[in-house]
């Protein structure tokens, strides 16, 4: 395919990038690998490396050489796989470890920073493979470096699996036990409406309905739009919001080009650009900061969720407009431990799991990179995973929890993760016991919002 943009065109963006923390976050390759399958966990695993460091092995190249050729950053290179409980379930095995390091092996071969997709759909229920992938995902987050998980345990049409959020929250804590301070857990996310074109960690992995390999490309630039809004004239919240619209305009431009032009040089179809403001520890590359910027002393304040919903709106309406092919979950992101903004807000106490819960309700994901006291019981985790799911059922949109129980701290401590993941205060739960409700099992009934046919 010819692509319609001009080189020129980023030529505006050029002081982004030095001066604003502009970036391409992630060129991913999304790979299926239903051809891969056999009864065989032994040959499965050779068909599935065999195929990843065959698709994938120009990816970083690539992704180096227009990097060169544009001047913009490409941060990560990423693979996506086919939901790995569906790949497996004709093995029988009793464990997907093995599969988990052979991704990891392929990745690490290609030189890719994530593999995503150890995986399993489950919000209707549970097949015996999608329960022997989740059972096995402590195992397999102690034992790989780059592989990511995911479990989507809700959906609007669906409803919630219940079973599914207990089994997913005492797997979560599980991970936290055996792996240096919860490490593990950073690579788990559990979802409700999780998209199928992701190519953001650690929720990406290859939907049925994709091709047998696509480029999906995520753009971030919170930095951008923060010096947007210092450089303007802005007065009333209106005003802001064209400001975030026409910056967001200019960002998934650039992002549309690298992904013409990957999916050109990698002879792989372009699927989608992601426009999700997704921060770093830097200074200055904060989505907490750009809030604060409308006018709050600090995130989490009254008036928080408004000015969210605001920014998110906006990006989306400006990334519809620079291209026919957004998608992904394009909007803000808000993981605590990753926004310098956001850590310092839940420092003094401000922002809260109440108040990130809420805001939940207006942007791209949900509770992310969130660290809570090592003894929070695995009740307790389903129960903050239900609450989320509940937000993303009943309001038709993705949600989502990233939650590190981290073991030996407590409330007052922090928790250093490391590279763009950062670090983390440890953020008090709620105090009383969900257990009862979460250890009735069963499903929460899809609503009345499904009934759309």
């Amino acid at each position: 395919m010819t692509t319609i943009i001009q080189s020129d065109e980023i030529l505006e963006t050029v002081h982004m990038v030095a001066d604003q923390h502009f970036d391409v976050r992630t060129i991913t390759i999304g790979i299926d690998l239903h051809d891969c399958i056999s009864s065989d966990i032994n040959e499965l695993n050779q068909n599935i490396y065999n195929k990843i460091t065959r698709i994938g092995k120009d990816l970083v190249k690539t992704a180096k050489h227009l990097s060169a050729k544009y001047g913009v950053p490409i941060v990560n290179q990423r693979i996506s796989v086919t939901p790995i409980a569906q790949i497996a379930a004709a093995t029988h095995a009793d464990s997907y470890v093995s599969i988990a390091e052979t991704l990891d092996k392929a990745a690490k071969d290609i030189g890719v920073s994530f593999i995503g997709g150890f995986s399993a759909l489950v919000q209707k229920g549970m097949s015996p493979s999608d329960e022997v992938l989740i059972r096995s995902i402590p195992e397999a987050m102690k034992k790989t470096d780059i592989v990511c998980s995911s479990v989507n345990i809700g959906s609007t049409r669906a409803g919630i699996n219940m079973d599914a959020v207990k089994l997913a929250g005492e797997m979560i804590k599980e991970t936290a036990a055996i792996t240096p301070e919860g490490f593990g857990c950073a690579k788990i996310v559990v979802f409700c409406n999780a998209v199928e074109d992701n190519p953001f960690m650690a929720g990406a992995f290859h939907g049925s309905g994709e091709a047998d390999a696509v480029i999906n490309v995520g753009v971030s630039g919170p930095g951008v739009v923060k010096a947007a809004l210092e450089n303007s004239n802005a007065q009333t919240l209106t005003e802001v919001a064209e400001v975030v619209k026409k910056t967001a305009f200019k960002i998934t431009r650039v992002g549309e080009l690298i992904g013409h032009e990957a999916a050109k040089l990698l002879n792989i179809p372009f699927g989608i650009l992601d426009l999700s403001l997704a921060p770093t520890p830097a200074v200055g590359d904060s989505v907490a900061r750009i809030l604060e910027g409308m006018g709050l002393s600090v995130c989490g304040t009254h008036g928080t969720t408004a000015a969210l919903a605001l920014l998110n709106d906006a990006v989306k309406k400006g990334g519809m407009m620079a291209s026919g092919t957004v998608g992904g979950l394009s909007g803000a992101f808000i993981p605590v431990s990753e926004d310098e903004g956001m850590i310092a807000a839940a420092e003094s106490g401000i922002l809260t799991l109440d108040k990130l819960e809420a805001m939940t309700a207006v942007c791209s994901v949900g509770l992310d990179m969130v660290a809570v006291p090592g003894i929070t019981s695995a009740a307790t985790i389903s129960g903050i995973i239900a609450d989320e799911a509940a937000i993303g059922m009943i309001n038709s949109k993705t949600t989502a929890v990233r939650i590190i129980p981290v073991p030996g701290k407590d409330v007052g401590d922090s928790v250093e993760f490391g590279g763009l993941l950062g670090y983390a205060p440890i953020m008090p739960v709620k105090e009383g016991s969900c257990e009862v409700f979460v250890n009735r099992g069963g499903r929460i009934p899809a609503p009345v919002q499904s009934m759309k046919n």
